[in-house]
């Protein structure tokens, strides 16, 4: 039996949270979904089944807010983001094997379901509650719609979390001092019908679940303390038109985070329906389901998620795998303040490189820790770990052996290079252990300054006039080392890793080509490609213009 988590016998189904489709792809994203992507493509070079499914998630309060001052319905927005995802994520080669939307026929179909089950079983019941109104605008105030003070910080607050404060989740009605965030009417308290989800009932299970759960330790440890601290019924419906209906009550729809999670498992249907794949086989059977998600979603998708799907008879998740957070030139994220990377407009059409933005989401930091953006530190990564490491290695061999031998000449394996190739394999199989991506980026890079210290110390520039058989059998090594790092780099920068490929001479694509590929050395007498540099500097002029950028940004936000 392998001493590794995978590959398993078992079938795996990897989702990455559903991006909110109510503005662009920012950095912030790409902790989630760069990771989740890799994660797959490695899975599958060692021969595992896997599906990785993902969608938009389109319903809840800031989608509706933002629809009415674009003058747009919420369908239009949501509908006009889901795309901009769809293309996004092509861009930066993520690729799922189903993209669907919360607001498809299937979820709202599934969503209903499941609460009808959580109401038959007694999960779910209604009560009258007390619910901020605006006199004015003449509506109930969910969420985005109200704002006021934190009840347990002081902290200026949104209706449904504590967004400046202390981060709690908010129940509708605990915020003090409630006004309307559309006019700033001051909100009168009104007596409505709601249901509630009884999340006190699932308190000793959730103990006991979050022990065994896999992943990273701080969505366990975060969850467990919340636990710890005594779960309260949690309020399941409100009061806009926009989203999954509640059964049987035509003026109320189901909170966001009720319906976005079940966008996995409908993602899944349709993936079934696409395929001929079966969705039952992860959420009643024996597949696993592996949840990458980004830190400040953990109370979600480790307290709420699994108490639904408990009470409705679903499987339950076997891992979540929560990153850090994201900080932008040193300072804590933020749209409002300016500190923001926007993907498309600030990176992809600017022509920067993808599969160079993947590499520094992967190899910056530990996956649990913060990454910070910087533009600098960014254009230091590309220069000296892109251009002048991986790169450097990959031109200078196959510039040389294209020159003096026109295609990879005779050679004898070497111990040596065998030898530190199964240790990469055995660090990136480490890495998927631990879910940490910068463990295996960094590994890959250091085979590659290996493969220059090979090729710098066997001085092949001397022995090609000296003894031709001695720089044969050294760049044949090297060759060697070049192929196993298209195999291994492959999932980390999937588009880089085929043009390597093909400079190789390899036929078909290197994502197929298992990880024990890398143990193969390449065939003697196969012609190479002509080879070019895989990657670009990052020049001053290039980067300047974006670090100013970023300046005004912060500036303009911020009112100076």
């Amino acid at each position: 039996m392998s001493r590794h988590k995978f590959p398993q016998d078992r079938p795996i189904l990897v989702t990455c949270a559903l991006p909110y489709a109510n503005g662009p792809c920012h950095i912030a994203h790409l902790r989630t979904y760069v990771p989740g992507d890799v994660f797959v493509r490695y899975l599958r070079k060692l021969g595992q089944e896997v599906v990785f499914v993902c969608g938009s998630d389109t319903h809840g309060t800031p989608i509706t807010v933002n629809a009415e001052a674009l003058g747009i319905t919420p369908r239009e927005l949501a509908s006009r983001y889901h795309r901009h995802y769809q293309e996004v994520f092509r861009r930066l080669n993520i690729i799922f094997d189903n993209y669907g939307s919360t607001d498809d026929p299937r979820n709202h179909r599934r969503t209903q379901q499941i609460v009808r089950t959580l109401m038959e079983r007694g999960y779910v019941y209604p009560k009258e509650i007390e619910q901020p109104y605006c006199p004015r605008c003449r509506r109930f105030l969910p969420d985005r719609y109200v704002r006021g003070t934190c009840p347990y910080c002081g902290a200026e607050a949104r209706g449904d979390e504590c967004d400046q404060g202390c981060g709690r989740h908010l129940e509708p009605g605990e915020l003090l001092n409630p006004r309307c965030a559309i006019c700033g009417t001051a909100a009168e308290m009104r007596r409505t019908k709601h249901y509630f989800l009884r999340l006190s009932a699932f308190e000793d299970f959730l103990r006991e679940y979050l022990q065994g759960l896999e992943g990273t330790s701080i969505a366990r440890n975060y969850a467990l303390q919340w636990v710890e601290k005594g779960l309260r019924d949690w309020c399941i419906t409100r009061n806009i038109e926009w989203g999954v209906k509640f059964p049987g009550e035509e003026d109320l729809v189901l909170y966001v985070w009720v319906d976005a999670p079940i966008g996995y498992l409908s993602s899944t249907e349709e993936w079934a329906e696409k395929t001929g794949g079966d969705w039952r086989l992860f959420w009643k059977g024996r597949g696993r389901i592996i949840h990458f998600i980004g830190g400040d979603i953990v109370y979600h998708h480790c307290i709420f998620w699994p108490a639904m799907l408990r009470g409705s008879g679903y499987n339950l998740p076997w891992a979540v795998v929560a990153s850090g957070m994201v900080r932008v030139e040193g300072k804590i994220f933020s749209k409002s303040r300016g500190y923001v990377i926007w993907v498309e407009e600030d990176y992809l059409e600017e022509g920067l490189d993808p599969d160079a933005l993947r590499y520094y989401i992967l190899s910056y930091t530990g996956h649990t820790k913060d990454l910070d953006f910087s533009w600098r530190a960014y254009q230091e990564k590309v220069n000296k770990e892109l251009v002048g490491t991986l790169g450097n290695f990959l031109y200078r061999v196959l510039l040389f052996a294209h020159r003096n031998f026109g295609g990879i000449p005779e050679g004898l394996k070497d111990d040596e290079v065998k030898r530190t190739i199964e240790e990469t394999i055995e660090e990136i199989l480490l890495g998927l252990d631990e879910y940490e991506f910068k463990k295996i980026a960094d590994s890959v890079l250091a085979l590659s300054a290996f493969g220059n210290r090979y090729f710098q110390s066997h001085t092949p520039w001397k022995t090609l006039k000296e003894d031709r058989e001695a720089c044969s059998a050294t760049i044949y090594n090297c060759l060697w080392i070049a192929r196993a790092l298209a195999v291994l780099m492959s999932p980390l920068m999937p588009g880089k890793a085929q043009e390597l490929w093909e400079q190789l001479g390899e036929e078909g694509k290197v994502e197929e080509a298992l990880v024990a590929e890398a143990l193969s050395p390449p065939m003697a007498g196969r012609r190479l490609g002509r080879p070019r540099p895989l990657f670009k500097r990052a020049s001053d002029e290039e980067i300047a213009p974006l670090i100013e950028r970023v300046r005004e940004r912060i500036s303009k936000a911020q009112g100076s």
